[in-house]
């Protein structure tokens, strides 16, 4: 069965729509009352964010638009220090989407949240014309968590002389694995799409020293220590031989001129941690699900002579120095 206009009137066809497919999968006490708003219970301070969702294809090696929604959305309350706890979910349907398609994101946006402990509490569903070609879809979700008394927010205007930058995991999968889909390049390699939430629990419980923590998404690790850099006014030096890449991923940059500085992750976050606890929040990250490629690949360097003397810079392989600057245009070929 297919999307059609009727599923967007606000009559039978969409309560039915609802509860054939979002009510099945997002059940629970709160989104159950179907309220035009949900009451929740509230707290000292909160971290609010909110993403849009666009990727094709819709399923991809390693995830889907649904898991992606969540992790991405997830993932932003975690590097304020927060704890998730609740999302909002607003899809845009194509006409002609199949069902079955919608039924399999809405499962697996579900199963997400259910892993990052969070639960999905209200929504919208509208449905506008195809203009043309493979129908798509897309998801808007906004997400609320806690942050817990005693957390000092992280940013990156807080590096210090002397943090160690590191980095959770292997870069660039994710983008790999949408663009080779897309373009279809067959290869072994699988979305890093994740709720990084464990790794970030065990980090704060520690009392690890973190910084500025974000997660590495469109723009690339590249983009992200710019603006630490920027923020802090600081440098910010990395070892090329300490970046962790796949040797998949090495090869699939070297087929299309991709640079995995610059390539968009979603599964993936960086940190500046202070260097007496450096070692031990790798150790932290590495016993966590999703983070067992962790490492240290750099560190900072306040400019206190010069405040407007600040770069990130990546000492090379054969004893060189590049400037990572940060990336301008469309960054071509976009993935989402």
């Amino acid at each position: 069965m297919k999307i059609t206009m009727a599923h967007g009137s606000g009559g039978e066809s969409t309560s039915k729509l609802i509860h054939d497919v979002f009510s099945k999968h997002f059940h629970n006490e709160i989104l159950e009352k179907l309220e035009d708003s949900a009451v929740v219970p509230g707290f000292g301070r909160i971290a609010v964010t909110t993403d849009s969702f666009v990727v094709t294809p819709i399923i991809f090696p390693g995830g889907d638009i649904g898991r992606l929604s969540v992790c991405g959305t997830v993932n932003d309350l975690l590097m304020s220090g927060s704890k998730p706890m609740y999302l909002t979910c607003g899809c845009i349907l194509e006409e002609g989407l199949d069902i079955e398609v919608l039924d399999k994101v809405i499962a697996s946006m579900a199963e997400t949240a259910k892993e990052a402990g969070v639960k999905i509490i209200t929504g919208d569903t509208k449905v506008i014309e195809n203009k043309g070609g493979e129908p798509g879809l897309i998801i808007n979700t906004s997400g609320v968590g806690f942050i817990p008394e005693g957390i000092d927010v992280p940013g990156p205007f807080n590096l210090q002389d002397g943090d160690a930058i590191i980095i959770s995991g292997n870069l660039g999968d994710h983008h790999a694995a949408i663009l080779g889909s897309r373009m279809g390049i067959e290869s072994n390699i699988v979305s890093d799409a994740a709720p990084l939430c464990e790794m970030v629990g065990k980090l704060l419980s520690n009392g690890i020293r973190v910084h500025a923590m974000r997660d590495v998404t469109r723009g690339g690790l590249g983009t992200v220590l710019n603006e630490f850099s920027s923020s802090s006014k600081c440098t910010i030096e990395l070892d090329e031989e300490a970046m962790p890449v796949s040797a998949a991923v090495k090869d699939f940059c070297g087929i299309l001129g991709l640079d995995p500085m610059y390539m968009g992750n979603e599964g993936k976050m960086v940190l500046s941690v202070h260097k007496d606890d450096a070692q031990k929040a790798v150790s932290l990250i590495k016993e966590s699900k999703y983070g067992e490629k962790c490492c240290i690949i750099g560190e900072v360097r306040k400019n206190l002579d010069n405040d407007d003397n600040y770069n990130v810079v990546l000492n090379t392989k054969i004893g060189g120095k590049r400037i990572i600057g940060l990336m301008y245009g469309e960054g071509l070929p976009r993935i989402c």
